[in-house]
């Protein structure tokens, strides 16, 4: 089952072609990977709503508020008390310093607390030197600040107690990691690699779903959360992320769909409306076949008078049926915008390039297909089962349907309203769509009343009728962003957070790709009105390691959601059937920055439950992350057969002929250098004694600074070397290369011929999906030994390591 890392991680030095002396020296000489700031919570820090009065080097941004401060100042006078005006004097600075560390952004490293399975310390990681002035001046406030037994035993021996008081990483201690710049010049803000694509983290919600599609709140201040299935089922989720074992909507006898794999039929939308609270009343809309016709069905349904969390079902009202000619592009959104009216929006029909029509559908207003439909659906309960809002449009357009609000479409799929900023409401009521492309483009669209989207004349910027796109009258408005398929094929919409957890993410337009599995972001100026790409990443090294955080995902992302506070969550699946039980729902995470304590805090209403409950069991983990403990052995980066390694490599460089691994207790590795033809060279190797190579043997080339762990991934098959190419080539995938020679960790999956194409190779892989645990590509599933539908600039690479410790130059 394949699953998603999208990860960046930064290779903080250069290992090159140097003396085994100087080699052996940079062995020796590891620091850690980049610190992530961490409160003694285990949460990420924050800034204060009221200004810190006494630790008032963190007021901007740290892990204290004012509640907390205040405790903190009662203590230093409580310390300082006991000492006169020479002992107040020397001592006050030490004593607040060290007591106001808790309010550090980097309080949980200071304190040996990134681990929640170890003990916190009573007195903050000092550095030597600081340690020593301040035992020589203010030794006898050491009982004052800590009660450890073993401080009490060493705090009269200078040498015993700093050498007790230090980190394992003497380079961050206290003061020092203050002047390092790296940890402070953007300290708060949503971390990104070099490549810009920003580091996210991600919270398991709910699992085992089979095609989870939708996931929508009632507003009702309960915080239940609705999760919907392709299948037909929706399940009630309460706040604490239990499940009700009785679903509260089950329409699968009515459903139509299929076990397929991409199936596009089914049950794909629903909302409830803004006053059910007071009505009982929600929509769905689904796929149905009526006769020898498919159709899709937009109907009411009103929730149970007896059970809160049991949709009637005899209560079902078909509100409208609009025929699919074919089995694909089928829509399936709802909502209810600012307005109070319920917005449709359709697919165009199927198959390829709208062919219905001389215009198609989409372009064709008296079809309500490839369209967004605006209807009246309050006070129905006598007369029509809804009416036309009265400025919609085309209401008065001769042969146009009354129901569009906007056409040119081709298969919006999920599209969300903006809540609007908290403070000043910039972008309330603006409702944004991702629209499926057709074979180039895949784009997101700011929905306006009356306009064209474009297509079949247009995909993204781009002509795709060429006669339809050179009508002056086409008028089509276009889209806020385009991205081509090489990053994805199937886009999906998603939501403005404009949640209170995490205050970085205000106003970022969150949304992913179905096929590709990116997720990625828009932010607006607000003074030029333009949109700002960033690719999201799953945070690196250490950024996810806080507790209930993971960094990976399912990689086909079907749906975003928000919850009724406005956080927002993403549904994913490794097997993209409506029976197979694999999807997961997701929260997004910022780990840089979180609200302050109690900001966000509610209270749900009480809910009835009538059913059994399934408590929730978290099946997700952290990927490649073992933070180190003090008095562990750090463990070394293996550089002892890379020695040799690169003495044979300087050696063959005099001299031509073919390049042939050493023996070692892995898979025989390549040469980081060599970009000669891959196809292994007849003859007897020139290191005699070598073994031969075995089908699935894998090497690693094309990296411009000759790194032996960076590279494009190339196998060994029946007597040749190929390259794998695969646009969804994962970071499970990568963690089969790099174990297979011999790396811990694999720390990024490169596409896109990140390490050159290797066009004088045969493609031998394509699809390779993995779990992470095989002994080669080859025991993953993959479309066949030289069987594939891609070229060689989808070449796959991978970056290793051996630990979250690397070699610096």
């Amino acid at each position: 089952m394949q699953r998603w890392y999208r990860c960046c991680g930064e290779v903080r030095g250069r290992l090159w072609l140097l003396p085994i002396a100087t080699l052996y020296f940079l062995a020796l000489s590891v620091a850690p990977v980049m610190l992530h700031p961490q409160c003694l919570d285990f949460k990420p820090p924050f800034q204060s709503q009221r200004e810190l009065a006494f630790c008032v080097m963190y007021k901007e941004f740290g892990c204290c508020d004012y509640e907390k401060d205040q405790q903190l100042m009662a203590k230093y006078y409580q310390i300082m008390d006991n000492f006169d005006y020479y002992g107040y004097a020397n001592c006050a600075g030490f004593v607040l310093e060290l007591i106001c560390q808790e309010c550090s952004p980097y309080a949980a490293h200071l304190f040996d607390a990134e681990d929640p399975h170890t003990p916190v310390r009573t007195i903050p990681g000092l550095c030597p030197d600081y340690c020593s002035q301040y035992w020589k001046k203010c030794r006898d406030t050491i009982p004052l600040l800590s009660d450890h037994p073993h401080i009490a035993k060493v705090k009269e021996d200078q040498t015993n107690l700093c050498w007790y008081l230090e980190l394992g990483d003497m380079d961050y201690c206290y003061p020092h990691l203050l002047s390092k710049q790296k940890l402070t010049q953007n300290l708060g803000r949503v971390q990104s690699d070099s490549d810009g694509c920003l580091q996210l983290c991600l919270e398991e919600v709910a699992n085992g779903l089979r095609n989870p599609l939708a996931m929508v709140h009632a507003n009702d201040g309960t915080h239940r959360f609705f999760v919907a299935e392709q299948v037909g089922l929706v399940w009630t989720y309460l706040p604490d992320r239990s499940k009700m074992e009785k679903p509260f909507l089950n329409i699968t006898k009515a459903v139509l769909t299929s076990s397929w794999e991409g199936d596009e039929r089914g049950f794909l939308g629903l909302t409830f409306h803004p006053q059910y609270k007071y009505n009982r009343k929600l929509y769905v809309y689904y796929s149905v076949e009526v006769g020898s016709d498919e159709r899709i069905r937009i109907s009411e349904f009103l929730v149970s008078s007896n059970d809160m969390n049991v949709v009637d079902h005899t209560s079902e009202r078909v509100i409208l049926e609009i025929d699919e000619p074919a089995s694909n592009h089928n829509g399936g959104q709802l909502l209810f915008a600012d307005d109070g009216y319920l917005y449709i929006f359709t697919g165009d029909g199927g198959m390829a390039g709208d062919p219905f029509g001389k215009y198609g559908n989409a372009q064709n207003k008296s079809a309500l297909l490839g369209k967004v439909l605006r209807i009246d659906v309050d006070d129905n309960e006598k007369g029509p089962l809804y009416r036309i809002p009265p400025d919609n449009p085309f209401i008065h357009e001769q042969g146009a349907r009354p129901e569009i609000y906007a056409y040119g479409v081709r298969n919006m799929w999920r599209c969300s309203v903006d809540r609007g900023d908290p403070h000043t409401k910039q972008g309330k009521g603006r409702i944004i769509c991702g629209d499926v492309g057709q074979n180039k483009f895949e784009e997101i669209d700011i929905i306006e009343k009356g306009r064209n989207y474009g297509w079949r004349a247009k995909e993204g910027f781009s002509c795709y009728d060429k006669k339809l796109c050179a009508n002056s009258s086409l008028d089509d408005v276009l889209p806020i962003y385009v991205y081509p398929h090489k990053m994805g094929k199937s886009v999906t919409g998603g939501y403005v957070y404009r949640g209170c957890e995490y205050p970085n993410l205000n106003g970022m337009y969150i949304f992913g790709d179905f096929m590709s599995g990116r997720l990625m972001s828009l932010q607006e100026d607000t003074n030029t009105g333009q949109w700002k790409y960033n690719e999201i990443c799953m945070g690196m090294g250490m950024t996810c390691t806080f507790p209930g955080l993971i960094n990976n995902y399912h990689q086909y992302i079907i749906s975003f959601a928000e919850d009724e506070a406005g956080e927002l969550y993403f549904m994913s699946t490794g097997v993209p059937s409506a029976t197979s039980p694999s999807g997961v729902v997701y929260k997004v995470v910022d780990p840089s920055r979180r609200a302050p304590p109690r900001q966000c805090h509610y209270d749900p209403l009480p809910v009835r439950v009538k059913s059994n409950l399934i408590k929730f069991v978290p099946q997700e983990t952290l990927i490649s992350i073992e933070p180190p403990r003090k008095n562990e052995d750090v463990p070394q980066p293996t550089v002892s057969t890379d020695w040799l390694r690169e003495l044979i490599d300087s050696l063959d460089e005099v001299g031509p002929g073919p390049t042939t691994p050493l023996p070692t207790t892995t898979t025989p590795r390549t040469p980081r250098h060599s970009r000669r033809k891959g196809r292994r060279r007849k003859g007897k190797p020139r290191v005699q004694g070598a073994p031969e190579l075995q089908n699935g043997a894998v090497r690693l080339v094309g990296d411009e600074q000759g790194r032996s762990d960076h590279g494009r991934v190339e196998i060994y098959i029946d007597g040749e070397w190929g390259t794998v190419c695969d646009d969804l080539w994962t970071i499970k995938n990568a963690a089969v290369v790099c174990q297979q020679l011999g790396f811990r960790y694999a720390l990024k999956a490169a596409k896109n011929s990140e390490f050159g194409e290797g066009k004088d190779l045969q493609i031998l892989l394509d699809d390779v999906q993995c779990d992470g645990t095989e002994s080669s590509l080859l025991n993953c599933k993959h479309s066949g030994v030289g069987s594939h539908n891609c070229v060689h600039y989808e070449d796959a690479g991978v970056i290793c390591g051996n630990s979250n410790y690397v070699v610096e130059v």
